[in-house]
């Protein structure tokens, strides 16, 4: 079975427009989180959000391509462009064949539906534009990628909700495990504050609606949290094989060791109570990584922030991991950047990396007083200097999704 190994990271995120800014963000406890400035939101109780700010599509993308795409194909492109450029990889030595794109996405152009639904009532069906289906549908991120690179590999997107992101970086991982490929880009890419999504969120009770300070309103784990904060943005892996990596002479960053899916198959939005699906996910990783789990020196979690989720996912942690989650470090870095939905998995997977090649674990802000059920060795105040040889990265999805994945050092 071939090993896979990733070789370039690229991203935006509320607290940056590429990996760098973003990690250094994270590390310090910085966040991303304000006012919403994509839409006026004067008629709702959410007027916060985690915005991708000062992204320049037209200069990131160019001026005629970015017209064509939507904002989370646009975000996408930008965050394949900075992975592919990071791995070094020179696609005209490439068997563009052998070249692939799985960029997940929870929601996709739901922008361009809301404003097309009010022209098709306005302006008539001749007013639509002829851009809207490439623009709205989820597969775009992938396509928009494949194309501008001419990338002939596997190419398409899956939806699991908030699991998409890693779970497009777990199959993409298996394509090339099966030999369907010999390069991936994987990731997921989101950009849904739109009035719809944010109003569907606040009925679903899934939001948080401290406004202010909007800095210290994202609080995972916290007795104090009343639900997340919606982001946007992009996160792309490049995934070789070992052994594609290794004759080519590239920089290996870490390897994606282990991969599990499950489902609750409990409720269309509330996770199992008993933490069964999570913790089958983390368990399926740790059995496909060969991994005990006091092997394991990092969990990052999917800690929205809500009370429901935070609960569950402690509890679920703690079954799998026993005596050693006592002393196992875990963080949410949704505390910082919000909860980006689909793309989130795939951010946070960038997390895991940075945290076991620089030996810096990114603490949970705003963890002020610790839910006693959600009891952790959780990193808060400042990042923990510490030598990460695995690290566990938890998504999970209303629909029951559940994705949880490994990564481990190269050396």
């Amino acid at each position: 079975m071939e090993h896979v190994v990733i070789t370039g990271l690229g991203c935006l995120s509320p607290v940056g427009n590429d990996v760098a800014s973003t990690w250094a963000a994270m590390v310090e406890g910085v966040s991303g989180i304000g006012p919403i400035t994509q839409f006026d939101p004067a008629a709702l109780p959410v007027k916060i959000a985690g915005e991708v700010r000062g992204f320049d599509a037209a200069e990131r993308v160019g001026r005629k391509e970015s017209r064509r795409m939507s904002r989370f194909s646009q975000l996408a492109v930008a965050a394949a462009a900075e992975a592919l450029a990071d791995s070094a990889l020179h696609l005209d030595l490439e068997d563009r064949d052998r070249v692939g794109v799985l960029i997940a996405s929870g929601v996709g152009g739901l922008r361009e539906i809301e404003e097309s639904t009010k022209i098709l009532e306005r302006d008539g069906h001749r007013r639509i534009s002829p851009f809207v289906v490439p623009m709205m549908i989820a597969d775009m991120a992938s396509g928009n990628v494949s194309i501008r690179w001419d990338l002939r590999g596997p190419n398409f997107c899956l939806v699991s909700a908030c699991a998409s992101g890693a779970h497009a970086i777990g199959e993409a991982a298996e394509m090339i495990r099966r030999g369907d490929a010999d390069v991936m880009l994987a990731g997921g890419s989101e950009a849904a504050i739109t009035p719809l999504a944010v109003a569907s969120f606040i009925a679903a009770r899934a939001l948080t609606e401290r406004n202010d300070p909007p800095e210290a309103a994202s609080r995972p784990f916290d007795v104090g949290r009343d639900g997340f904060v919606i982001a946007e943005g992009a996160a792309v892996l490049v995934l070789e094989s070992e052994e594609h990596a290794t004759r080519r002479g590239a920089r290996v960053l870490a390897r994606v060791a282990g991969y599990g899916a499950s489902a609750d198959a409990y409720h269309i939005t509330a996770p199992d109570p008993q933490g069964r699906g999570a913790a089958s996910a983390m368990r399926r990783a740790l059995a496909r990584a060969n991994l005990a789990p006091e092997e394991v020196g990092y969990v990052n979690a999917h800690g929205t922030s809500t009370e429901l989720n935070d609960r569950v996912e402690a509890l679920a942690i703690r079954q799998v991991f026993g005596t050693h989650a006592e002393t196992l470090p875990v963080s949410s870095t949704k505390s910082v950047t919000g909860h980006l939905l689909g793309a989130a998995g795939a951010l946070e997977s960038v997390v895991c990396v940075k945290a076991i090649s620089t030996g810096m674990i990114p603490p949970t802000a705003n963890l002020s007083e610790p839910d006693p059920e959600c009891a952790l060795a959780h990193v808060t105040g400042t990042a923990l200097s510490r030598r990460v040889d695995a690290a566990l990265n938890n998504s999970f999805g209303f629909g029951g999704h559940n994705a949880s994945l490994i990564f481990t050092s190269a050396n």
